[in-house]
């Protein structure tokens, strides 16, 4: 961290006097606590290999899950096993960020994550993005609970699982084929352009539409900096590029934020 010292120091000052600050963080933040990238978004050499070089993004997608919804969760409880493994919990990454906003520094987090570790961790103002893989939607009436034991009930045989009224469980997440829900981007659109400052943090940044984010943010006015270990779609145009680990850089940048603020 000592290279990048001098731009976490000035980020931090800006993040300190800012008004509303808003990050948006990608799957390499969750790298870190053992949940692999979905395409290479780390380029650390001991992360776990990218889902979609594994698995096959059309097994996931919106058609197959309507065609052949018992296929879909047989494969969908090995894509979870690979993920999640025996559980995983935030990383430091994930505690700095919900340091940032109990103490007042960061206003909204828009996360493409579905793993529910920013909450884990304690932040409270999230927007997921892609929905979370916490809970589990009927595709016919739409009730919503608790994945956990739906999942149970997938390994017990029941494939596909269902709802109370008989229509097919679905993991609420996005699946391929399916838009963003539009509660979630309109506030996330909403909290970019209102921003003073947006972090984009372990994204590569070319996933759209939510990789317009950023450029919503810095064609409002905001500081834009992008904080991942490889460059982004973004890099060019950051007023702050850190290369940097963000189990490293984010905990540096609370604590520069702290003395920013004691300044």
């Amino acid at each position: 961290m000592e290279s990048n010292g001098s731009t976490v120091a000035a980020l931090a000052s800006e993040i300190a006097a800012a008004e509303r600050v808003v990050a948006f963080t990608g799957a390499g933040v969750s790298v870190p606590s053992g949940i692999p990238p979905f395409r290479g978004e780390s380029t650390d050499d001991d992360a776990p290999d990218p889902v979609w070089e594994t698995y096959d993004p059309a097994d996931f997608h919106r058609r197959r899950f309507d065609a052949d919804p018992a296929g879909f969760w047989s494969d969908r409880l090995a894509l979870r096993e690979t993920m999640y493994g025996d559980g995983v919990e935030p990383n430091v990454a994930h505690e700095a960020l919900a340091t940032l906003e109990s103490r007042g520094h960061l206003d909204t987090l828009v996360t493409q994550n579905v793993d529910g570790l920013h909450a884990a961790a304690g932040s409270e103002s999230v927007i997921e993005l892609h929905g979370t893989s916490a809970r589990v939607a009927c595709d016919r009436c739409g009730a919503t609970q608790s994945a956990d034991p739906v999942w149970e009930r997938v390994r017990e045989g029941e494939r596909p699982p269902t709802c109370d009224c008989g229509g097919v469980l679905k993991p609420d997440v996005v699946l391929f084929g399916e838009g963003l829900p539009d509660d979630a981007f309109d506030r996330a659109q909403v909290a970019a352009r209102r921003c003073d400052v947006f972090l984009a943090i372990g994204s590569s940044l070319t996933v759209r539409p939510a990789s317009i984010l950023p450029e919503i943010a810095a064609d409002a006015g905001a500081t834009l900096a992008v904080i991942n270990l490889g460059s982004t779609a973004r890099s060019g145009e950051a007023d702050y590029d850190l290369r940097a680990d963000v189990t490293e850089a984010l905990p540096a940048l609370v604590e520069a934020v702290e003395t920013a603020g004691d300044a």
